[in-house]
């Protein structure tokens, strides 16, 4: 039942406290090795960026997970207790719900006292479209589109991962989350980080579909249009460049009537209802209510899982 406890009270910590100081949280970690690596891949042909890109996302995985698995090996033979509450904190470094919901309503605030310098700002902390032209609108479109979307690459992936291969699994699927997020992208690291990005997105192609069914679940108990979030999630879901990240973008539109948009790529929803300050506080209501659904079918998973064992 250990993975059960490490599920629940990693879950315990990020709700209670939230995310760990940078110095010491693993995902800046991350970003800091990779950075000093990825500076050695520019200026190369295509080819040799790719595979320098490839020996990146590999050597800074095994840096992390190699390690974390050892110690947990170690710690488990030495006390159980100590095992679970260091894997339980090692996992919740690998999601973060609390600190979604966060950084949502500091957009929302400064919205909702039009202080759209102010939202820009802090808005650049869950997108990485450039924030400086966007109008009121396009900035809650784009606060809801990061909650759909976080709501499987920061929750629902990690922990199916966490279910799959344990906690170096969730810390591995992480490492490559955050190398797609630096460098998997079109333009400066667009060869170097093109292994990573198909990793990532090969990686999210369950997670994905698993988030967005949740939302369309979360819709419903929330007393939202899970009819139309379900049609919508159908209809939309190819109009991202992503093969993944419309299933919920377009799941969440679908919910709340309205349109998300990123000008120049896409549209996704009809546009039934305005985009309003409360509507992040409503997608909100969704993704967390996704998150709890998700949670307790994770329980549920691990008690059947050892009664039947």
């Amino acid at each position: 039942m250990e993975a059960l406890f490490i599920l629940l009270l990693a879950l315990i910590i990020d709700l209670a406290l939230g995310e760990p100081p940078a110095v010491i949280h693993p995902v800046v970690w991350t970003g800091k090795v990779a950075s000093s690596l990825i500076k050695g891949g520019s200026d190369r042909s295509p080819a040799t960026q790719f595979l320098y890109g490839l020996g990146v996302v590999m050597f800074t995985a095994g840096v992390f997970v190699v390690p974390i698995y050892f110690v947990l090996f170690y710690l488990k033979s030495l006390s159980l207790v100590a095992y679970i509450v260091v894997a339980a904190v090692i996992l919740k470094t690998s999601f973060s719900l609390k600190e979604l919901r966060r950084s949502a309503l500091r957009v929302r605030n400064h919205l909702a006292e039009d202080k759209l310098a102010e939202a820009r700002f802090e808005l650049r902390s869950l997108v990485g479209r450039d924030t400086s032209k966007l109008d009121k609108g396009l900035m809650v479109s784009a606060t809801i589109e990061s909650v759909a979307e976080n709501s499987c690459d920061s929750f629902v992936a990690p922990l199916l991962f966490f279910l799959l291969f344990g906690v170096p699994g969730a810390v591995a699927y992480r490492v490559v989350n955050t190398l797609d997020t630096m460098i998997g992208h079109h333009g400066e690291f667009e060869y170097l980080g093109k292994f990573a990005a198909h990793l990532d997105t090969a990686a999210n192609f369950i997670p994905a579909r698993i988030s967005a069914l949740l939302i369309v679940v979360a819709a419903w108990i929330s007393k939202k249009n899970a009819r139309a979030a379900w049609r919508i999630m159908l209809r939309d879901r190819i109009k991202t460049e992503s093969p993944n990240a419309g299933w919920t973008m377009s799941a969440t539109a679908g919910a709340l009537g309205v349109q998300l948009e990123k000008v120049g790529y896409y549209k996704l929803g009809d546009n039934h209802n305005p985009l309003l300050t409360g509507t992040i506080d409503t997608s909100l209501k969704i993704a967390m209510t996704a998150a709890f659904v998700w949670s307790l079918t994770l329980i549920l998973i691990e008690v059947v899982y050892h009664v039947t064992t």
